[in-house]
């Protein structure tokens, strides 16, 4: 049980429910003009549902079951995961610099064991990392292939390195019963600093996206789908083109919701620079993707972390 003090809970508050969005891009992964879809998404949105996607839904299954066995532990059993340092198990706080939310998770590193979680779950937190990053994978090279670079797998690559920087997360947001009008904030208003994050929840609503012109929106749930979000990595390679998406969840108080990310990052020493046509200007300096993170996990969620690192100002 995530319990929040009445002074955090007040300031969690969203005052107004958000309109069902009916327009998110679905790409159909079997169809052929799937490439096309893909990038028109990202140019539009940085976010798009991924149908066909060829995880088995028995599979996807299993795997909520067992992060909702692992979230329903007595809290002195769930503790022994963290503390979240980054990695471990944490509830309200997250990061380390007074960001705060109606949520608990468990944030693992992709390349490690998964030691200090319980062995179903690991063994099956495993086999979906490799399920999902194979999707991910071919995902970014059909927008390679897509945008006309050379080298189809230039994203991929970064991704599927030995020592490619990879994490998981396991997100639940608990019912809350506050006299309150409105929303409890889940997890506040962010971008995701990797190149591309897989999203899988169960069949309760709860994403937000801020579309271009400014307002918040409400992503229909789906259970059976992918949901992937441009992250700052993937807007720096591809120079401004594709927009990382700023999102939010909210826990809407009747049902738990539960989801599962996957961040597709590359290795820390990865020079992240744009690929660019012959005569296009570079928007952003080049740097690490160990100095980018470093500077990420410095500030507040809701900061524009890409804003120092650009050459010219376009946010």
């Amino acid at each position: 049980m995530v319990v929040l003090s009445q002074r955090i809970l007040d300031n969690c508050i969203i005052p107004l429910k958000k309109p069902i969005f009916s327009g998110i891009p679905v790409v159909d992964l079997l169809e052929p003009d799937a490439k096309t879809r893909i990038v028109e998404a990202c140019e539009e949105f940085g976010f798009f549902k991924v149908i066909n996607h060829g995880v088995p839904m028995e599979f996807l299954a299993r795997l909520e079951n067992e992060a909702v066995e692992f979230f329903k532990l007595p809290q002195l059993e769930k503790d022994k995961s963290g503390p979240a340092n980054p990695f471990g198990y944490g509830n309200k706080n997250i990061g380390v610099n007074g960001d705060f939310g109606w949520v608990e998770y468990l944030l693992i590193s992709a390349g490690e064991n998964f030691a200090g979680i319980p062995t179903a779950l690991r063994e099956i937190v495993k086999e979906y990392v490799n399920h999902v990053k194979k999707t991910a994978s071919k995902v970014l090279d059909m927008m390679a292939e897509e945008l006309g670079f050379k080298t189809v797998d230039c994203f991929s690559k970064l991704i599927n390195d030995e020592k490619s920087d990879c994490l998981f997360r396991l997100n639940h947001y608990p019912p809350w019963t506050a006299e309150h009008t409105g929303n409890v904030i889940g997890f506040g208003e962010h971008t995701d600093p990797q190149i591309i994050s897989v999203v899988r929840s169960n069949n309760i609503s709860g994403l937000q996206i801020c579309l271009k012109d400014g307002p918040w929106v409400s992503v229909p749930p789906d259970h059976t789908s992918f949901f992937f979000n441009v992250g700052d990595s993937l807007q720096v390679l591809t120079n401004g083109r594709f927009m990382s998406v700023k999102h939010r969840v909210v826990a809407e108080g009747e049902k738990s919701r539960v989801s599962m990310i996957f961040f597709a990052g590359p290795p820390p020493s990865e020079k992240i620079k744009p690929v660019m046509a012959e005569g296009e200007e570079s928007l952003y300096r080049e740097f690490t993707w160990g100095e980018y993170k470093k500077s990420v996990y410095s500030t507040r969620l809701g900061e524009n972390r890409l804003r120092k690192f650009e050459k010219i100002p376009i946010s």
